[in-house]
């Protein structure tokens, strides 16, 4: 693994900065844009961490996921903890014992080991990127991407960040670079709107989903268990799939509370959300949500555009 932020960069990335020419990422319109903003293009910068990825603990299974999720419950129904980072709701069979394949219980919870190792990677990843753009004596980083995928195996992961090192002439250089995800056009109508951008930020939530007797049914589309009558939970017609509907509210809450959290005073623009979700047996689901964007600061008031002037009048 390469060093760690802070560190010395490896040799390969020293090597390739000392190269003398200069590379760029940008297309042809974002490169004249960073030009005409007085952003000049030093170099293209990369960081790279690479980590132990076990997709069997992220299933949640019973020997990891679900001692962690439901530690501390004690075995009753407690209520659901809906504080941060601790994201644990249970569900209770309406039914009574009927069989032993019958699903009695039910819960949703965070799944905090796979959202701090994401958090973990990803951080290393910019910071490495970052280190980089410091090395070229830049100002910032502009066009980040930051792509994630599995390496041989399953077992392992590449998290990787890269994105265009530039100058700015007559400013003086900032303790740490800036990052953003925008370049060109959209980065010059933020900072047209009085926004600097200071650094992008990212996190992942994740939540399992472990469904009981209702949700099954609801999920295979079976009236099964309508003959228990709705007092005792019954399933029949057409109706919200509350367990699924509270672990997707979930996931999406959890994400914009840790943004929100590294934003401070600041804003978030361009913002994205991915979601993805995996099915874990029968009627049991690993829900992730991804959500990006550039933290931006206001550095002076917002000054609109003019009206436009129309150049041609049609009769």
């Amino acid at each position: 693994m390469a060093a760690t932020a802070g560190d010395e960069l490896p040799e390969a990335a020293t090597r390739r900065l000392a190269g003398g020419a200069w590379s760029s990422g940008l297309s042809v319109a974002d490169f004249a844009s960073c030009l005409d903003m007085g952003m000049e293009p030093v170099g293209y910068v990369q960081g790279y961490a690479v980590l132990q990825w076990s997709w069997f603990m992220a299933t949640g299974g019973f020997g990891t996921g679900l001692g962690a999720g439901l530690a501390g419950i004690g075995g009753g129904w407690s209520r659901p903890s809906q504080g941060h980072g601790q994201y644990v709701e249970q569900w209770q069979c309406p039914h009574g014992f009927v069989s032993a394949e019958h699903r009695m219980y039910g819960a949703n919870y965070e799944l905090t080991w796979l959202e701090q190792s994401w958090a973990m990677g990803w951080g290393l990843a910019t910071s490495r990127m970052v280190e980089e753009a410091k090395q070229l004596g830049a100002s910032g980083v502009v066009g980040v991407v930051d792509p994630m995928r599995p390496l041989v195996g399953g077992s392992t992961v590449e998290f990787r960040a890269s994105g265009t090192a530039v100058v700015v002439p007559d400013a003086p250089r900032p303790a740490t670079p800036f990052s953003t995800y925008l370049s060109g056009q959209r980065l010059a109508k933020l900072i047209e709107a009085g926004f600097a951008p200071v650094a992008v930020v990212a996190t992942l939530s994740a939540v399992r989903m472990l469904g009981y007797c209702i949700t099954h049914y609801q999920l295979a589309g079976s009236t099964a268990g309508s003959w228990y009558g709705a007092g005792a939970g019954g399933v029949s017609g057409v109706g919200p799939v509350d367990q699924v509907n509270r672990a997707e509210a979930a996931a999406r809450r959890l994400a914009r509370e840790r943004v929100r959290a590294q934003l401070g005073t600041d804003i978030l623009h361009g913002a994205t959300l991915e979601r993805s979700e995996r099915e874990i047996g029968e009627g049991d689901l690993s829900i992730q949500c991804t959500l990006k964007g550039t933290r931006a600061r206001r550095f002076k008031d917002f000054d609109p555009l003019p009206d436009a002037t129309p150049v041609v009048r049609l009769a």
